[in-house]
């Protein structure tokens, strides 16, 4: 078996993130919806720093990737990471790469003093829900997302400033 290493992105990864979410909008059904470009992710992960991605390597080959950011937790006083993506290529799947991806993501959630570890799953998505499950993740069932999109962002700013 290859060695199985994983690291930070650097900004010259910028093609093969994108590559990365593009094949993981294709396994949910999504792909109509990426609009990121290299340029978009070479900004806001490297210039603003608006996010962070582990790359996952099986001998020179990339193999998965996560992309997560702290949030924070006011009842805990405390931040946490949230895990936006996590994607494991098809053929390199039942390795033990997407727990090596969550372990490590855990990791540093430890060492950098956060209380938890966040994402959001689909629905159908029954054999993440079950690897989730395996990991020892529980379902936050009480919760139900919620999201402004930027067209109604722009539509509350409006009808804010006509209040006044």
């Amino acid at each position: 078996m290859s060695e199985f290493t994983i690291r930070f992105a650097q900004e010259s990864d910028c093609a093969l993130i994108l590559d990365f979410i593009r094949q993981l909008a294709d396994y949910e059904q999504l792909a109509q919806q990426v609009v990121a470009t290299e340029e978009g992710l070479r900004e806001s992960l490297f210039a603003r720093r608006q996010a962070e991605v582990v790359l996952a390597f099986e001998g020179g080959e990339a193999v998965g990737f996560a992309l997560f950011f702290h949030n924070y937790s006011t009842f805990l006083g405390k931040a946490g990471l949230y895990l936006e993506d996590l994607f494991v290529k098809e053929a390199h799947r039942s390795k033990g790469y997407g727990r090596a991806l969550f372990a490590h993501l855990a990791g540093l959630a430890l060492e950098r003093g956060c209380e938890r570890l966040d994402w959001w799953c689909l629905d159908w998505n029954q054999s993440a829900i079950d690897f989730y499950t395996r990991l020892g993740a529980e379902p936050m069932s009480d919760w139900t997302v919620y999201r402004l999109g930027t067209e109604a962002m722009k539509k509350l700013v409006e009808k804010k400033e006509q209040s006044f």
